[in-house]
């Protein structure tokens, strides 16, 4: 294993297009179905970063902010964030294009949590998050500040 990788190794971005099977009855994305691609791309971004197998240990509050329409593209982007010692936080984000105007608009955010798992299928050990760039130093720390406003967010919420 590597000591470091850097954000810019674990950028994932995959694209969907939102056809019927993953409507509602208004046309719009199931939220169970956007929460599996949120899954998925944080997930791959994950394995990229730590070069093993991952499994989700957590995710954060999911606002659905906006809908993604029948026929509309659905743009996951995820990269890794914050490291502990066997675990990778990822923010992943969501947003809908047209692909007939190329307007895109955000639709959803939120943060997981991911355990490297060794050949043994037990917890191991992650590389250290190396942020190189000024890019990637900014995007580390607009997911660290993004997570803890949401983060206070729902304690204001819930009065917790």
């Amino acid at each position: 294993m590597d000591e470091t990788a850097t954000l810019a190794s674990s950028h994932t971005e995959m694209t969907e297009m939102l056809l019927p099977n993953d409507t509602n009855n208004l046309g719009r994305a199931l939220g169970g179905a956007v929460l599996h691609w949120m899954d998925i791309c944080g997930a791959i971004a994950g394995m990229r970063f730590a070069n093993r197998q991952v499994v989700t240990a957590s995710m954060d509050h999911v606002d659905f902010i906006a809908p993604i329409e029948m026929g509309e593209v659905a743009i996951v982007e995820g990269y890794v964030f914050n490291t502990g010692r066997t675990s990778v936080d990822v923010k992943v984000d969501v947003r809908a294009e047209n692909p007939r105007t190329d307007e895109t608009r955000r639709t959803t955010t939120s943060y997981f949590t991911f355990v490297a798992l060794g050949d043994d299928g037990g917890p191991t050990p992650v590389p250290d998050l190396d942020c190189p760039t000024e890019d990637e130093a900014a995007l580390r720390d607009d997911a660290m500040e993004g997570r803890e406003e949401q983060l206070r967010q729902v304690v204001d919420r819930y009065d917790l």
